[in-house]
């Protein structure tokens, strides 16, 4: 549906905003997955892809998204379902199931985040400012953090 939303010149989507569950020094951000297609989706459609994040979520320590560790889920939450059982007669209530919809045995690849390059986002958004790459390109984080001494 993002793709097609994008691809209608009418509608004029003007950014991307996402949220995210780490960023990395250089604005390599970790969210659920599909994040990253949006970004390549935004990046071909000419639109802006920015990235919302409180500063408790960006990881001075972690240098890209290649040192973020990315959670696999269990391969039964894309291999079966659960669900009411049709015609089932209850006192109080349905009868639950879980019915396979796999063959079993086959390979599951079911990660829950996915990495976005910082040279797909745009921008960082903080409650403390905005972060836009700089003349070489490249985010710089530690701004963010430089605390001004206070007036005297």
């Amino acid at each position: 549906m993002a793709a097609a939303l994008l691809a209608d010149p009418s509608v004029g989507v003007n950014a991307i905003v996402v949220g995210a569950d780490r960023v990395a020094a250089n604005g390599d951000t970790a969210n659920k997955i599909g994040t990253y297609g949006l970004a390549v989706l935004a990046k071909h459609h000419g639109v802006k892809f920015l990235v919302a994040a409180p500063l408790t979520t960006i990881d001075l320590a972690t240098k890209s998204g290649k040192d973020i560790v990315i959670e696999q889920r269990a391969a039964s939450e894309v291999t079966s379902i659960k669900g009411p059982r049709e015609g089932a007669d209850t006192v109080g209530g349905m009868v639950l199931d879980t019915v396979r919809i796999a063959a079993p045995g086959i390979n599951v690849w079911n990660p829950a985040f996915d990495i976005t390059p910082a040279a797909l986002i745009d921008g960082v958004i903080t409650e403390v400012g905005v972060v836009e790459k700089g003349p070489d390109g490249q985010f710089d984080m530690d701004g963010l953090f430089k605390v001004s001494a206070p007036s005297v």
